[in-house]
């Protein structure tokens, strides 16, 4: 019998002080044995799992005359959900065993170590790119966290974040729980805002989508009716793969990348990543098509108006 155990069984005598020798005897006479069954089941002092020894013998009161009926612990907060996080963690080993050997090492989880620098730069990326999300008012991003687009505070910017990662995952280990939850609550909402972005990345490079010219409700838009564009240059032929651009350097989008074959009905999406999305749909003939045309205006929007 150990310490604990003894010291607990002694408070309980002392609680029952006021029973008689013989019945206080019988009592607790296979309460040792009791104690150290419930202290081998779960995890904790037996105070934490059966409460104080006082609360305990005010318990085994009402089982006077009953030989070995102890009370049973209360069951522990939230079991369902240890329960549930046991079984997952259980399920998570097993995946982690069988995979291991499929990609060459003994547990999945040995590869995984190796991809942690990786993560702790891509973590900071994204870590930036959030930040200048943030503080750009939701604008659209490009591929770097550009405040104010600027270059040189986008890429100082960068290399802040990724220093900042790589030092919480070198000293993540050391950390208390509560900071260590922290970290992990953060990486989920990463996750999540890198998957959003991505996703709509996806669907900009697969549709530049229909950009109305709005003149305002009480001026109906005169172009709301277009579906391509079509540019001729000065000799009447037809420019493939052209880019339109504002007096400030902004993509012009109009019409959508649908085109229809009038033979079969049939409607399909352009690959052309410029106008004319359909070139075979042109309204005037061609004696052969211009070179294609790519035109980046510059930071300072001094392209020719």
């Amino acid at each position: 019998m150990n310490d604990e155990i003894t010291r607990y069984v002694e408070g309980v005598r002392h609680s029952l002080a006021g029973l008689a020798e013989a019945t206080r005897d019988e009592l607790i006479e296979d309460l040792p044995e009791h104690l150290a069954e419930v202290q081998a089941e779960g995890t904790g002092t037996l105070v934490d799992r059966l409460g104080p020894p006082e609360a305990y013998a005010s318990e085994l009161r009402g089982t006077a005359g009953l030989v070995g009926g102890f009370p049973d612990p209360p069951p522990a907060a939230f079991a369902r959900l240890h329960e549930a996080r046991d079984q997952a963690q259980r399920l998570l080993d097993r995946a982690d065993r069988k995979i291991g050997p499929i990609i060459g090492y003994e547990r999945a989880r040995d590869f995984l170590v190796l991809l942690r620098p990786g993560w702790w730069v891509l973590r900071g990326y994204l870590i930036a790119m959030a930040v200048a999300y943030l503080l750009s008012g939701h604008t659209r991003l490009g591929l770097l966290p550009r405040l104010g687009d600027n270059e040189l505070v986008a890429l100082v910017l960068l290399a802040g974040c990724v220093l900042v990662s790589i030092v919480l995952g070198k000293r993540s280990p050391s950390f208390a729980r509560l900071p260590r939850l922290a970290l992990h609550a953060g990486t989920v909402v990463l996750v999540i805002f890198a998957f959003s972005g991505f996703v709509n990345a996806d669907d900009l490079a697969r549709e530049p989508g229909y950009s109305d010219v709005n003149y305002g409700f009480s001026d109906p838009n005169p172009y709301s009716n277009v579906n391509d564009v079509y540019v001729y240059d000065g000799q009447g032929r037809l420019v493939l793969n052209a880019h339109l651009y504002d007096q400030d350097g902004n993509p012009i989008q109009l019409g959508t990348n649908q085109c229809d074959d009038l033979t079969t009905g049939e409607s399909s999406r352009s690959r052309n990543m410029g106008y004319p999305y359909c070139p075979q749909d042109a309204p005037f003939g061609s004696p052969s098509p211009s070179p294609s045309v790519s035109f980046k205006p510059t930071p300072s929007g001094s392209a020719a108006r």
